[in-house]
């Protein structure tokens, strides 16, 4: 079974994409990709619910 999650920027908090993992993963998902806000690339994060 598969979870839906948002992710955020960690320097403007956009919300830039949405993804999926498992749902029984118990760690925040934390990958480096591009932010059209801040226009560079950037960690973003697991939204927090």
């Amino acid at each position: 079974m598969r979870e839906s999650i948002t992710l955020v920027c960690s320097e403007c908090s956009g919300r830039n994409y949405r993804t999926s993992k498992k749902a029984r993963a118990p760690d925040r998902l934390e990958i480096k990709k591009y932010c059209r806000f801040c226009r560079k690339h950037t960690e973003h994060k697991e939204q927090k619910k």
